[in-house]
């Protein structure tokens, strides 16, 4: 998202303890941060279900701060877009969380959900970090957790379509693209080429990336052999959200 909140999706809970260390180790003053986890880390929503409880628990040694907000979420050119919003409410916006308690955060639609299409947004918890105590010198780190709503359209279940193509470049690199005609959204995890005669990737990329309805991504993937060549029949595998796919996909070339 070009913002450090990216966190993988799944069941358990999400630990809120950045690993900014690679920052700061080498500072001789010392660094202080607070710990908290959210669970769930991703909201469903649906025009049968408009609300959710989200339990934000203080696993630090201190009482913790927490702001929440939520923007709406689009895309634009492969990149994330993010901008202020009251299509949903959070309640309690703001809260003080002892150590080793819980605190539960209401989030809700505000609006009618659109009819075709899978609606996005993004809600924040961002620590509020208490003043310093006396005497101390060095680095207090803000934590700041994003998770991702889903809302489904009016017309039943959001589904991605995905289109793939596949280019030979000049510079030992395939540019792979990806394009999502369907109404929901789909997430990324890893992608593998192959070639007919390679039992190994010939290319792969791995980091969870979002495609929203509409939206396209691009990679450019550097070739591990010489044998792929203009009209190669590629395999394709892809771990996403919705599950694994396995296909075929040719190899353009300039």
């Amino acid at each position: 998202m070009g913002e450090s909140t990216q966190r993988p999706l799944g069941c358990a809970l999400l630990s809120a303890r950045l690993g900014l260390f690679f920052l700061v180790s080498a500072l001789s003053l010392g660094a202080k941060a607070g710990s908290f986890e959210v669970n769930p880390i991703r909201v469903d929503l649906s025009p049968a279900n408009r609300s959710v409880a989200v339990t934000v628990r203080n696993s630090g040694t201190d009482a913790v701060v927490v702001q929440v907000s939520v923007s709406a979420w689009s895309q634009e050119e492969g990149k994330d877009v993010l901008t202020p919003t009251n299509e949903v409410l959070v309640s309690p916006p703001i809260m003080t969380i002892p150590p080793d308690r819980e605190q539960i955060v209401r989030v809700g639609l505000r609006r009618a959900p659109d009819t075709q299409r899978e609606l996005s947004y993004r809600i924040f918890l961002q620590e509020v970090p208490p003043p310093p105590q006396p005497g101390f010198q060095g680095l207090v780190i803000a934590l700041r957790i994003g998770l991702p709503i889903f809302v489904q359209p009016r017309q039943g279940p959001a589904k991605a379509t995905l289109v793939w193509n596949a280019e030979l470049s000049k510079d030992n690199t395939i540019r792979l693209k990806v394009e999502n005609h369907g109404t929901g959204h789909i997430q990324i995890s890893t992608v593998e080429l192959f070639h007919p005669q390679d039992k190994e990737p010939i290319a792969e990329q791995s980091g969870l990336t979002y495609v929203l309805p509409g939206q396209s991504r691009e990679w450019n993937l550097k070739l591990r052999s010489t044998r792929a060549k203009k009209g190669d029949n590629l395999r394709m595998k892809v771990s996403t959200d919705a599950g694994s796919i396995d296909a075929q996909i040719d190899l353009a070339g300039p």
